[in-house]
């Protein structure tokens, strides 16, 4: 399975976590980024942009984590738990 995570663009703390755990993150700048991403196993959004981007109106089979009031190890440790 790919290790690659979408992570919204604003979430840095985010991204250097993920990639200091191996994961590939790529950029999610909009709801189209979803549509050009397909191949990510998890999408990392900030509460305060998701509706904003429209992505909760966006099909994806995989799962998205809000990560409003999370830190950078538990939004970590959520997304290892929905790669599995």
């Amino acid at each position: 399975m790919t290790k690659k995570v979408a992570v919204e663009q604003s979430l840095t703390n985010v991204t250097e976590a993920l990639r200091g755990k191996g994961y590939e993150v790529v950029d999610l700048q909009s709801a189209a980024d979803i549509q050009n991403t397909q191949n990510c196993s998890v999408y990392v959004v900030s509460g305060m942009d998701s509706n904003m981007m429209g992505i909760h109106d966006t099909s994806t089979k995989a799962p998205i984590i809000e990560a409003t009031g999370m830190s950078a190890d538990e939004i970590c440790r959520e997304v290892e738990e929905r790669m599995h």
